[in-house]
């Protein structure tokens, strides 16, 4: 879904129209058998329009949080919120 530029023409184009996304047939193989078989997610890093006005989009592979990973970034955010409070009371 991509809304419509305010600054554009009145029928501009339609937001939620399928779009190709152009990639190499090796490329789109890496990235198919990357996500299928491993297990990872592709993750949009970055939109952006090049100087023909043609929008680009950034993709990065991306592999998820191990179980004790996790369970660490818990702990540091209950610290960091447990230590907020303390100084709030305190200070």
């Amino acid at each position: 879904h991509i809304d419509d530029y305010p600054g554009a023409a009145r029928f501009g184009h339609e937001p939620t129209r399928h779009r190709k996304l152009l990639l190499h047939r090796k490329e789109m193989a890496r990235l198919l058998e990357a996500v299928q078989r491993q297990g990872m997610a592709l993750v949009p890093l970055r939109l952006y329009f090049n100087a023909r006005g043609i929008a680009k989009l950034l993709l990065g592979l991306g592999r998820g949080k191990k179980v004790h990973d996790k369970r660490e970034t818990e702990k540091k955010r209950d610290w960091d919120r447990q230590k907020s409070r303390l100084m709030r009371e305190k200070g």
